[in-house]
């Protein structure tokens, strides 16, 4: 992480996760926005219900989420160079799929 305050130079965060935090799966996210945050909520579609359930909401600016949307294109870059490309519903899977993360 840089910061643009010192010149861009890079800055050392010490992260902590504690060892409670249980880990949260989705399949689905809605994202909407104000201008002053973005909203991601993360849920879990199940095959033959019709109702998705939020598990996780994630509130941050929309400066952040420029940065999130950087550093995971950065991230899938990565993983695509040593695992090979990823494929997504409109490459290949079909209209007959339609569940997934969605704008």
């Amino acid at each position: 992480m840089s910061n643009p305050q010192d010149g861009g130079r890079p800055v050392s965060v010490n992260v902590e996760l504690p060892a409670d935090l249980e880990a949260v799966y989705a399949n689905f996210v809605m994202i909407t926005h104000s201008p002053s945050e973005v909203v991601l909520d993360f849920a879990r579609i199940l095959p033959n219900i019709p109702k998705a359930k939020v598990y996780a909401r994630v509130l941050m600016t929309p400066m952040n989420a420029k940065l999130l949307l950087r550093a995971l294109g950065d991230n899938l870059q990565k993983f695509e160079e040593q695992f090979g490309e990823i494929k997504t519903p409109a490459e290949g899977f079909g209209p007959e799929r339609p569940i997934g993360f969605k704008k």
